[in-house]
């Protein structure tokens, strides 16, 4: 079988892919045989920008297929059953007004929050640090993607990606997926202070000193002081009655954040297109919620079903896994040195 799962023409479109970190000096992507990373530069699989749009969208697909948010995937036509990502994409024309004719700037955005009009959509935006908006050929975009990759390892998910399973742990895996897709897995939705769930009946009464149509034309401070119950639950201050925030079903309709406020109580990183994990009363992205539950191995990168493995200054290895990252020898019960979060036996460290 091919390396990771991937396709042949997978592999071969990955070999040969410039690292984004090493600025050239890697040869091109070489799979490791059980690690995720390039044999050639050792950096991670999402440094060398490998998956596909259509790649990330069958994950996502994939991550919320048989849960509660399924209305937000598709299945494909022809395919193998499998379901997609119905990601949103948003693109905005501007009229640029120079001369006699006037020319329009389209600007895409490689996602936006679901369900909004444009205008609400662009408020949103426009609360997102600027460095993070997804606008298709920006950092902005790029930086969405390699957070989706570090966030949402397919590897978390699915069990054909895995190396590390021993025989009879597929199905703990397959109970672990299941299980966090009923109790933790959500998707944040963005509205107006009040209205999120659809405006449930106790906001609604709650939120009658409000005309939402009437708030864009009202100053912020006059809003604040009608909108005083509202507040952002990271950072406590006040939500203005006209900007758009984040709710998490998860979380209750009572409880809602800032765009930019939205992120993994483990990492900070935003959370990528508002998926997060809800447990112990905050949200976490899908890797740190997952190693929140399981150890995750340090060699190869996926979580560990086994009771029997090594466990050195926090971190942790599958057995086979606990091996050095130049030679692969077996370090059980060796000496070694830890640099990084990996393993060298004394001969590679030395000669490093």
């Amino acid at each position: 079988p091919a390396l990771f799962q991937m396709s042949e023409s997978q592999l071969q479109v990955g070999r040969g892919v410039p690292c984004l970190r090493c600025r050239g000096l890697c040869t091109g992507f070489e799979p490791h045989s059980w690690r995720k990373i390039c044999k050639s530069c050792k950096c991670s699989q999402e440094e060398h920008s490998l998956s596909s749009e259509l790649d990330d969208d069958r994950k996502v697909g994939r991550l919320l297929s048989g849960s509660k948010y399924a209305t937000l995937t598709a299945r494909l036509k022809g395919g193998d059953g499998a379901r997609i990502y119905k990601r949103n994409r948003m693109i905005v024309t501007n009229p640029n007004i120079s001369g006699k004719d006037p020319t329009f700037d389209t600007i895409t955005y490689e996602w936006a929050p679901p369900g909004l009009t444009q205008k609400l959509a662009m408020q949103y935006m426009e609360l997102v640090p600027k460095e993070l908006q997804p606008v298709a050929g920006t950092d902005g975009a790029v930086h969405r993607r390699r957070r989706l990759a570090r966030q949402l390892p397919l590897h978390d998910q699915d069990p054909a990606q895995c190396r590390g399973l021993a025989e009879g742990e597929q199905q703990l895996m397959e109970e672990f997926v299941k299980s966090y897709k009923a109790e933790a897995l959500g998707v944040g939705e963005v509205a107006l202070p009040g209205q999120g769930g659809g405006g449930k009946e106790e906001e609604k009464a709650q939120d009658k000193s409000i005309d939402p149509s009437r708030a864009p034309e009202s100053p912020n401070g006059a809003l604040e002081s009608a909108a005083g119950h509202y507040r952002c639950e990271s950072c406590q201050q006040p939500v203005p009655g006209d900007c758009p925030v984040v709710f998490a079903e998860r979380a209750g309709y009572a409880r809602q954040w800032h765009p930019a406020c939205f992120v993994c109580c483990r990492c900070a990183e935003p959370l990528v297109d508002l998926i997060y994990f809800w447990k112990s009363g905050a949200a976490w992205c899908g890797r740190h919620y997952c190693e929140s539950l399981r150890p995750r191995c340090a060699g190869c990168d996926e979580i560990i079903f086994s009771e029997d493995y090594q466990r050195v200054e926090g971190l942790a290895w599958h057995n086979k896994h606990f091996a050095c990252l130049e030679c692969e020898t077996l370090l059980t019960g060796k000496p070694f040195t830890l640099a990084n979060a990996n393993l060298l036996c004394t001969t590679c460290s030395q000669s490093r």
